[in-house]
């Protein structure tokens, strides 16, 4: 796996799972659309202009309906209402519930994979290692089944959808096969999601009036605009063009261990043992899912063919030293010298 995917991964979980942290404070001051709307509109300001400053034009505007359909994908589905439902179903269930269900989404996306990217499969042994990870991601939340049915309906519903709406995404986004690359496609993506939570902010009756613009609400808006935005983004779909959406969104298996830890490190939450056997299970599930990735067999197979081949070069060296070869610097055995000749450089 290349550094570029391994930091792409690393970036996106970690600000991913700080989003559960920064949106249950911002819930506090923001209706929950107007929040999610406001976070895109500065998040699509900032990415625009930097594409733009950046790259030139040529690179920056989209050409095909491929462009377009990926554009659509990122801001209508993968971003835009992933995200509303998120925001809106968390105001109704704990975070633990949230968590679980949003970590749903890898589960999901093998289901639209196989319906619709033909390149795209899911085996046997990425099945268990899926099955893995969502049992640990299970275990760190650790969640009380009171809470599942305190929760509310609605509440698990819309976070369910937001489960499905990122995975459908992530798959379209493969299955356009855009020209465009990650970072310019996102920052089309971003006005099309502030469009849209816009206006489902305004038919959900939302006002601006409602908002309570403390400072701790604007740096709860400034993380997630910037770093879950962002940042974030670029990582998250540079990673799907990478290596698939399937595999892309193990992100997900991440996230919930990220927020629990952000919980215990910046709200004084506890992590249980529960939580530290979760760990090592989504730990186990990634050792499966890696060892088909990486052919960990044809890596053995490869690193016996190179010892072998050192082995035979240094045994080979020891032959050359009993009967040295004619060089330029010495003479050949049997010659007018019958002493070892000296080859060092020089002579």
């Amino acid at each position: 796996m290349e550094r570029r995917t391994v930091a792409f991964f690393l970036t996106a979980s970690l600000f991913f799972g700080g989003t559960f942290v920064a949106a249950k404070a911002g819930l506090a001051y923001f209706p929950p659309l107007l929040f999610v709307a406001f976070r895109f509109d500065i998040a699509a300001v900032a990415l625009l202009a930097y594409v733009l400053l950046t790259k030139p034009w040529s690179e920056v505007r989209p050409r095909t309906r491929a462009d377009l359909g990926g554009i659509l994908a990122t801001g209508g589905l993968a971003i835009g209402l992933t995200n509303a439902l998120i925001f809106v179903g968390q105001s109704h269930v704990t975070s633990g519930v949230a968590s679980i269900i949003a970590s749903l989404n890898p589960v999901l996306t093998p289901v639209f994979a196989v319906l619709l990217v033909a390149d795209e499969r899911l085996s046997r042994r990425g099945a268990v290692g899926m099955a893995l990870g969502l049992a640990g991601v299970a275990l760190v939340v650790s969640p009380d089944p009171a809470n599942f049915l305190a929760g509310g309906v609605v509440g698990k519903a819309l976070l369910l959808g937001s489960a499905v709406a990122g995975a459908l995404g992530s798959v379209l986004i493969r299955r356009a096969d855009a020209d465009l690359s990650s970072t310019v496609r996102t920052a089309w993506g971003l006005p099309v999601a502030a469009a849209l939570t816009h206006g489902l902010s305004l038919a959900a009756g939302e006002s601006v009036a409602s908002v309570a613009w403390r400072p701790e609400a604007l740096l709860a808006l400034g993380y997630l605009s910037l770093f879950a935005g962002v940042a974030a983004y670029i990582a998250y779909f540079g990673l799907i063009d990478a290596t698939g959406a399937i595999t892309a969104n193990l992100v997900f298996y991440v996230v919930p261990v990220v927020a629990s830890l952000g919980g215990w490190a910046l709200l004084g939450e506890t992590i249980s043992g529960l939580a530290v056997a979760g760990f090592l299970v989504i730990f186990a599930g990634f050792v499966v899912l890696g060892s088909e990735s990486l052919d960990l067999p044809g890596v053995a197979r490869t690193g016996l063919r190179s010892v072998r081949g050192r082995v035979a070069q240094v045994l080979g060296q020891s032959r050359d030293t009993r009967v040295p070869a004619l060089t330029d610097g010495g003479t050949s055995e049997g010659g007018a010298n019958s002493e070892e000749p000296c080859f060092c450089k020089g002579d």
